[in-house]
């Protein structure tokens, strides 16, 4: 199929991983020492991260590893972004830490199998690309909602606190817990998550190419060690890490329980591919190549699969790893592919150091990365912007932060979208010789494609033109209508001008449908000018066609036949439309 001048791709085009892409424009050593470089580097990132998010999660530190080696390995070789890296994120802590509550670690990792299972479908039906149309606010609401989710959730590494209770998942019945525990807080982790900070933003400040993050890992740990700090740490709360990955294993896939998780296998794959493909949109708008979708889509469900096999959970593109990886120079899917490596290569040589790594260095870490999530400059413009805008952002961060976060996203996307209706609706005009717009105009301007001022043409009592403007569709069928039936006087031709109307529905065509059967019953002439061809075949298809209905390719034309029809000895009409 055509589409213009260019062949729409095939199939087998669409779901080509861009690793096969890169491949195939040649490859050589040079772009394989850059990929190595942007993949160490991109592993000393997500070495701390992925453990730091596992924790903040519900599990242990080394189900992060897991995911970031498989899902991020899978991720960049079957994926359709050349710099997408795969990996836990930020985002999955609310909704994973949920389903450990609720479900356990055996239905968390269920979820996450059937999580992938959908977005391959997803992808595979080519429904990705509407992803794209989130409305901003809703994609500022829900991150900014989780960013303070997240910081909430390391108060109490942050200050060492210690609870009677298990930590509540709400933020209100969390923060009331949290206050009543102060009088528990510990100094020496106050210092070693305060030292971790500062170590990130110093570094972030004065040598921004520098592993900030894995520096104030290790810099923390080297000085809790030394001083004998009296602060958890990897070892004395999990044991230390595994090195080694383990064996892969399906999780418990009895129907009562697959039927249990699906609303949450649901969430999953709806943020899922929301983050995914918000990160590959990051790393197009940096490296000026294009990712493919719904390739994407279909590569990250096969990597939360894979994932889930081998005791991970939720994986997705990562914004801030991706970022790093297109700027430390990578030029292929490989960097993603090397930095699951060297991830695996850590935790075999380093996992026994990894149990001195003090639990408020890694929430400083997250409280970090909560910080920079939360688009606060976004947000405030957002405000600012307009009273619809801000709307929507509240609802959903509000929503997100206080009830759920597929509920903030849903509530948030379905306001948007009635905003959208709203604004589109209130763009199309229908105008004629009656005053039907109620609005002032300006005599020194004159819309494009309008005919200058025709008095013979006002002072006709029996031809009436109308002229609609805007794409014509369900949202203003009703004020189109309304309009066309304030006509008092009953013309004997009615000319309407399709030339301004980019898009036609099935309810506008409809409108026009009833329109056109109540004035042919009154024995008056329709002619429809300028009518693009996808409009005119809506048209069409609603019966609005020939010998009711006469097409013209422009509004003069329209009009002289018309009066040719009305001057003319009272004639059958003709059939067919010229």
């Amino acid at each position: 199929m055509r589409v213009g001048s260019t062949v729409a791709p095939t199939f087998a085009e669409l779901f080509t991983p861009k690793l096969v892409t890169v491949l195939r424009e040649g490859y050589g050593l040079g772009d394989l020492k850059a990929d190595m470089v942007a993949g160490l580097t991109v592993a000393i990132v997500a070495l701390p991260l992925s453990m730091a998010i596992a924790i903040a999660s519900g599990v242990t530190p080394d189900r992060g590893l897991y995911t970031a080696i498989i899902g991020g390995f899978i991720i960049s070789a079957l994926g359709g972004s050349r710099f997408q890296i795969g990996g836990p994120a930020g985002a999955f802590i609310v909704l994973v830490a949920a389903t450990v509550a609720m479900h356990g670690v055996d239905g968390l990792i269920l979820a996450t199998m059937l999580s992938g299972l959908i977005l391959i479908a997803v992808g595979l039906l080519r429904l990705g690309t509407f992803i794209k149309y989130i409305p901003y606010p809703v994609t500022v609401g829900f991150t900014s909602g989780i960013a303070v989710i997240i910081f909430a959730s390391q108060i109490k590494e942050l200050l060492g606190l210690v609870l009677e209770r298990p930590e509540p998942g709400p933020i209100v019945p969390k923060i009331e817990a949290l206050a009543g525990a102060l009088p528990t807080i510990n100094p020496a982790a106050v210092a070693v998550a305060g030292l971790g900070i500062a170590i990130i933003l110093g570094v972030r400040k004065y040598r921004p190419h520098w592993p900030g993050f894995l520096i104030a890992v290790v810099l923390a740990s080297v000085v809790a060690w030394i001083l004998g700090l009296p602060v958890e740490t990897i070892g004395s709360r999990f044991g230390g890490i595994p090195s080694a990955l383990p064996a892969p294993h399906l999780p418990d896939l009895t129907m009562d329980k697959v039927v249990e998780v699906i609303p949450t296998a649901i969430s999953f794959a709806l943020l899922g591919g929301i983050e995914s493909l918000l990160s590959a949109v990051v790393a197009d708008s940096m490296s000026g190549h294009r990712h493919r979708s719904n390739c994407e889509l279909v590569a990250q469900g096969l990597a939360n699969v894979a994932s889930a096999l081998f005791g991970g959970f939720c994986v997705t593109g990562t914004i801030a790893r991706t970022a790093t990886n297109v700027r430390s120079g990578a030029r292929g899917p490989v960097s993603g592919m090397l930095h699951a490596v060297f991830l695996l290569l850590f935790m075999l040589v380093a996992a026994p150091l990894a149990s001195f790594i003090p639990l408020p260095a890694l929430a400083a870490l997250l409280a970090v990365v909560a910080w920079n999530m939360a688009e606060r400059h976004a947000f405030a413009t957002l405000l600012r912007a307009s009273r619809g805008d801000a709307v929507v952002l509240l609802v959903t961060f509000l929503l997100v932060v206080f009830r759920d976060l597929t509920e903030g996203i849903v509530v948030g996307f379905g306001i948007g979208a009635l905003l959208f209706v709203h604004r589109m609706a209130q763009a199309v005009q229908i105008e004629s010789g009656l005053p039907l717009l109620e609005e002032d105009r300006s005599d020194l301007t004159r819309d494009a494609g309008r005919m200058p001022y025709d008095s013979g043409l006002a002072a006709d009592p029996d031809l009436a033109v109308y002229r609609i403007s805007g794409s014509f569709f369900f949202g203003a069928a009703a004020s189109v209508a309304a309009a066309l039936d304030r006509i008092g006087e009953h013309p004997k031709a009615h000319v309407i001008d399709f030339s301004a109307v980019p898009l036609l529905d099935s309810t506008a065509a409809a409108t026009i449908e009833g329109f056109v059967h109540r004035a042919s019953r009154q024995g008056a002439l329709i002619y429809i000018a300028g009518a693009q061809p996808a409009v005119r075949r809506m048209l069409l298809t609603h019966g609005v066609r020939p010998p009711r209905v006469r097409f013209k390719a422009k509004l003069p034309d329209a009009i002289a036949s018309a009066r040719s029809q009305l001057d003319a000895p009272a004639d059958p009409l003709p059939v067919h439309a010229s």
